[in-house]
C-alpha cells in the first residue's frame, strides 16, 4: 500500500522476522524429491521398519515382521517375530548373513523411532560396528519412505495371494514370505526396472521354477516312509519356496505342518479353496450333488437331506436348520443331462500370460529343450560370426575394472516361406554400464514410420522395384572407444584360459553404445557411395543417377531399398555385401511386423497386420472367435464431438497404432 502511494504519512519500515505470523501462518517443510536415487554401493544404505502386531497369530505362532532393504538393490529381507524385542537379534543374524556374502560393510541403517530400535543394545552394538544410525523426525514417516512403502507392498501383494487361494488368514507369514520372493525377482521402478536379485548377486536369475501360491502340490513320499502298497505320493498345498529356488515349502493338510521338498508336481489350476470344497462334496453324501451320467433311473426317492459340519460351517446353523424343516418327502423329478457346454473357469486366463513360450530363457533351458542340437547349432553360428569379426580378444582383467556379465537370447524366427529359424544371440547386459566410464552418446537408427509410409506410396505411384535386406550381426560392425570387459560366453569358454575375459573391439548386442556405433559405420559408408542423408530423416538415404534414382530406408539391421532401375539395386547390394555380412530377402514382403501385399499391375500396395492380430487373438484363446464388421458394437454412436478437438489431441491420437486402438 506505502508503494502505490495510498499512505503518505507512514513511514516504511522493514521487519526481518515477525514471530506473531510464524504462529500464526507456519506450515511443514516439504519433503525433498532428490536422495531417492539408489545408491552406488551394496549396504552402503539400508531402510528397515517393522510391522504388526496382527490379532491372528501365524502357523508358527509369529506376530511381527521386520524388513530389511538395500537401496542399492533394493532387495528385501523379512524376518518374523514373536515379540518387537526380538528385532535386534533379526538385525544381527541378518547382518552377518549379507556382510559375508557379499565382503562389505554395513554403513547406514534408517529406521523410525520405534522403541526396537532404541534398545541400548542395539545402539552399541552399532556404534561398536561402525554403522550410523538414521532416525527419521517424529511423525514424519516419509523420512523412511522405501520401508514403509515396502511394508504396504508386502502386506497388499500377501493379501490378494491368500484371498486368491482361499487359504485361512493363519497363512499370513507365508503369503508375506512369497510376496518379498516375487518382488525380490520383479522389476523395480527405481532401479529402472532392472530386478532387485540380479543386481544384488550380479548373476541372471531363473523363474521358470515359480509357481502360483496356494495351488494343489503332490509331495513324493520316500521309499523309507511308505510301504510297498501304500500311495507314492501326498496331496498337499503349495505356501511358499525354501531358501534356494528348487526347494519348496508345503503345506501337509492332514498332519498340519510345513514340509521341505523339492520332489513335488503342481496342479496350478486347483487351488487350496476348490480342493476344500470338493473335498467337503465328497465325503458328505447327504450335501445335494449333481449328477452328470447317462444311466440314470426313471424316478429317484429322496431322503431327507442331513445338513454335514461343513455345510454348517459355510452357511451357519440357522440356515441349515431351515434346510432340514424344508427338505422335499416326495419322489423327485427325473434327472436330465446338462446341454450347457462345459466352460472352463475364467480366472485360468489370468496366468495365460504367464504361459511357456516355447523359447528358452537361458543356456541351461536350451541344452534340457528337445530342441538342444538345434540351438546348439544357431549358438555356435553365432560365436562364428563373433570370432571372424575379431569381435574381442581374450587378456587378463585389469585392476579396477569391473567386467561385464551376458547372456544367451533365443527366438524362433519364421521365414518368408514359413519355415522357421533357431536363432541364438549373445547379448551383453548392458545396464550394468556407467555413463562417462563405459559410454557417452547413445543413438538408435530406427527411420520413421512416416517416413516408411511416404516412400512406399512413391514406390506404388511411380511403380518403383522394392528390395529388403538384412544385416547380420549389424552392431559387430561398429567399433568401440572405450575401454570395455566381459565375461566369456556361457558354454563357450576358452580352455586353459577359463579365469580370462574378453576386451571387447567391436560393439555387441547389449551394449548402450552399440546401435550409434553401427550408424556410425554405416553413415560412412553410405556418405563414400555418394548417397546423402534426409534432412528430415537421418535413416533415409537418396542417390540420384543419370535416369535413375535409389532410396534406402534404414531401420537398425532392416533396409527397404527403392529404386527405378534394378541393375543399379543389384549393384548397391553388391557394394553393401562386401563391407557388411548381409542377407538379401529379396522383393520385399514384410516390415515392422507389417505385410506388404503389392499388385504391380493396378498401381497398388497394401500394409496389413494380419498376422499380427491373429497371433495375439490366439495368445488369448480368441482364435474360434465369432468376427464383425465393425470394430464397435452396433449401438454405439459416434459424433464429431468425440474427435480430437485441438491439434495436440490429434497429434496425440496419430501416434496410437491401429490395433491398439481396437483393443487387440
Amino acid at each position: 500500500m506505502h508503494s502505490k502511494g495510498k499512505l503518505p504519512g507512514l513511514e516504511s519500515v522493514g521487519i526481518d522476522m515477525c514471530e506473531d505470523c510464524i504462529f500464526g501462518k507456519q506450515k511443514r517443510v516439504s519433503f525433498q524429491t532428490s536422495g531417492r536415487t539408489p545408491k552406488k554401493e551394496r549396504l552402503e544404505l539400508v531402510h528397515s521398519d517393522v510391522w504388526g502386531p496382527t490379532t491372528i497369530s501365524s502357523i508358527g505362532g509369529k506376530h511381527y515382521f521386520v524388513t530389511f532393504i538395500d537401496d542399492h538393490s533394493r532387495k528385501v529381507w523379512v524376518y518374523f517375530l514373536k515379540h518387537k524385542s526380538e528385532v535386534f537379534e533379526a538385525f544381527k543374524r541378518w547382518k552377518a548373513m549379507v556382510e559375508n556374502e557379499t565382503g562389505l560393510k554395513i554403513k547406514r541403517l534408517r529406521t523410525d523411532n520405534g522403541g526396537e530400535y532404541e534398545d541400548t543394545r542395539f545402539k552399541k552394538f552399532c556404534y561398536e560396528q561402525g554403522i550410523r544410525m538414521e532416525r527419521t523426525v517424529p511423525g514424519t514417516p516419509q523420512h523412511n519412505g522405501v520401508a514403509e512403502r515396502m511394508n504396504r507392498t508386502l502386506t497388499e501383494r500377501a493379501r490378494s495371494i491368500r484371498i486368491q487361494s482361499g487359504l485361512p488368514k493363519q497363512f499370513w507369514a507365508e503369503a508375506v514370505n512369497t510376496a518379498a520372493y516375487l518382488i525380490n525377482r520383479g522389476p523395480s521402478v527405481p532401479l529402472e526396472h532392472r530386478i532387485p536379485e540380479e543386481v544384488w548377486s550380479g548373476k541372471e536369475i531363473k523363474l521358470s521354477h515359480l509357481k502360483v501360491f496356494g495351488c494343489v502340490a503332490y509331495v513324493h513320499i520316500s521309499d523309507q516312509g511308505r510301504n510297498k502298497l501304500d500311495p507314492k505320493s501326498k496331496k498337499c498345498t503349495f505356501i511358499g519356496y525354501g531358501e534356494d529356488e528348487f526347494g519348496y515349502r508345503i503345506w501337509d493338510n492332514e498332519n498340519k505342518k510345513v514340509i521341505r521338498s523339492r520332489d513335488v508336481i503342481f496342479n496350478e489350476r486347483v487351488m487350496y479353496k476348490d480342493r476344500h470344497k470338493n473335498d467337503a462334496s465328497n465325503t458328505e453324501q447327504s450335501v445335494p450333488i449333481f449328477i452328470d451320467t447317462d444311466d440314470v433311473p426313471d424316478s429317484l426317492v429322496t431322503e431327507p437331506m442331513v445338513a454335514s459340519p461343513q455345510l454348517e460351517e459355510l452357511v451357519g446353523q440357522e440356515q441349515c436348520a431351515a434346510v432340514r424343516h424344508t427338505a422335499p418327502s416326495t419322489p423327485a423329478p427325473v434327472l436330465r443331462r446338462s446341454s450347457r457346454p462345459h466352460v472352463p473357469n475364467r480366472r485360468y486366463m489370468n496366468y495365460l500370460l504367464l504361459t511357456d513360450g516355447g523359447e528358452p530363457e537361458c543356456y541351461d533351458e536350451a541344452c534340457q529343450t528337445g530342441d538342444a542340437s538345434k540351438w546348439e547349432l544357431a549358438m555356435k553360428d553365432e560365436m562364428r560370426s563373433l570370432i571372424s569379426n575379431q569381435t574381442w580378444e581374450l587378456a587378463e582383467l585389469p585392476v579396477g575394472k569391473k567386467a561385464l556379465h551376458n547372456k544367451w537370447v533365443y527366438r524362433v524366427k519364421e521365414e518368408h516361406d514359413g519355415s522357421k529359424r533357431y536363432k541364438a544371440r549373445l547379448v551383453v547386459k548392458g545396464f550394468q554400464q556407467k555413463e562417462g566410464v563405459d559410454y557417452t552418446d547413445i543413438f538408435a537408427p530406427v527411420v520413421k514410420l512416416n517416413t516408411i509410409r511416404s516412400v512406399l506410396s512413391i514406390v506404388a505411384i511411380e511403380d518403383l522395384y522394392l528390395e529388403q535386406l538384412d544385416v547380420k550381426t549389424a552392431f559387430l560392425h561398429g567399433d568401440l572407444d572405450e575401454e570395455i570387459y566381459m565375461h566369456q560366453p556361457e558354454g563357450f569358454s576358452e580352455r586353459g584360459n577359463k579365469n580370462m575375459v574378453c576386451r571387447l573391439k567391436k560393439s555387441l548386442y547389449g551394449l548402450k553404445q552399440a546401435p550409434r556405433q553401427w550408424y556410425k559405420k554405416f553413415d560412412s559408408f553410405m556418405h563414400k557411395e555418394g548417397f546423402q542423408k534426409c534432412n528430415a530423416d537421418h535413416c533415409c538415404y537418396f542417390k540420384r543417377y543419370r535416369s535413375s534414382y535409389i532410396i534406402l530406408l534404414l531401420y537398425v539391421d532392416d533396409m527397404l531399398v527403392a529404386g527405378s532401375d534394378m541393375d543399379d539395386i543389384r549393384r548397391l547390394k553388391q557394394q553393401l555385401s562386401k563391407e557388411f555380412d548381409m542377407k538379401d530377402l529379396g522383393p520385399a514382403k514384410k516390415i515392422l511386423g507389417m505385410q506388404i501385399t503389392r499388385d504391380k499391375h493396378r498401381g497398388i500396395l497394401q500394409l496389413s497386420q494380419t498376422e499380427y492380430i491373429n497371433r495375439v487373438l490366439q495368445r488369448f484363446n480368441m482364435g474360434d472367435a465369432k468376427p464383425v464388421s465393425t470394430p464397435l458394437a452396433s449401438h454405439f454412436h459416434l459424433s464429431k464431438d468425440q474427435s480430437p478437438q485441438t491439434e495436440e489431441e490429434r497429434d496425440l491420437m496419430a501416434k496410437v497404432p491401429y490395433a491398439s486402438a481396437l483393443g487387440v
